[in-house]
């Protein structure tokens, strides 16, 4: 079975967190990198800025009905990491992001179980059509985890990710409603290697 986690609205603590966790040269690497600042990159937000924005600005950007972003924890109550999902209502389908930044937890099934949390919520509690997420060809990892979960490589992108002054092309990988749910079961009731 997969690690129990559950999705939370994000506070001024999790961006804390955040920001710490991309400061670590070894997860902004798998991430974005860093801009010509030495800021590490994150996607939606930033969390170096969004620390001293007002309260007003805060919940904009955290209660903005295009991007649903949730801090990802633990059923113990530990912050991991964070998932995003941007929406274009019209079409009903959304890019995921997701992010699990404590290092310690990687490669022990969080990211996974993170993911069906958040396709879940895509297909189940917003009545999403496809979702899809954009993989950087230097995160392989993230690569094998999708396509584990039933993700559909869709196409190749040039040049799409600059990371640290260097151009990286990427997976453009997609997946319906109907795919999931037939896998969705035997992903869940299936031991982990």
């Amino acid at each position: 079975m997969f690690p129990e986690i559950k999705l939370l609205g994000v506070t001024p603590e999790d961006v804390e967190r955040v920001e710490g966790w991309l400061d670590d040269h070894e997860v902004n690497t798998l991430w974005y990198g860093v801009d010509e600042d030495q800021i590490p990159i994150h996607i939606g937000y930033s969390p170096h800025a969004i620390k001293s924005a007002s309260e007003v600005d805060f919940d904009l950007t955290f209660q903005d009905e295009s991007r649903k972003i949730f801090s990802i924890y633990t059923t113990d109550g530990s912050h991991i990491g964070e998932g995003q999902l941007v929406i274009e209502w019209p079409l009903l389908e959304a890019q995921l992001f997701l992010l699990v930044g404590r290092k310690d937890l990687w490669h022990h099934h969080y990211g996974s179980a993170a993911l069906i949390k958040l396709l879940d919520h895509a297909y189940n509690g917003y009545k999403l059509h496809r979702v899809w997420v954009d993989v950087p060809e230097y995160n392989e990892n993230a690569l094998s985890m999708c396509q584990h979960l039933g993700f559909v490589v869709e196409g190749h992108l040039r040049g799409t990710h600059r990371k640290n002054g260097e151009w990286y092309d990427s997976l453009a990988l997609g997946l319906l409603v109907e795919e999931y749910y037939r896998r969705r079961e035997r992903l869940l009731s299936s031991p982990i290697n």
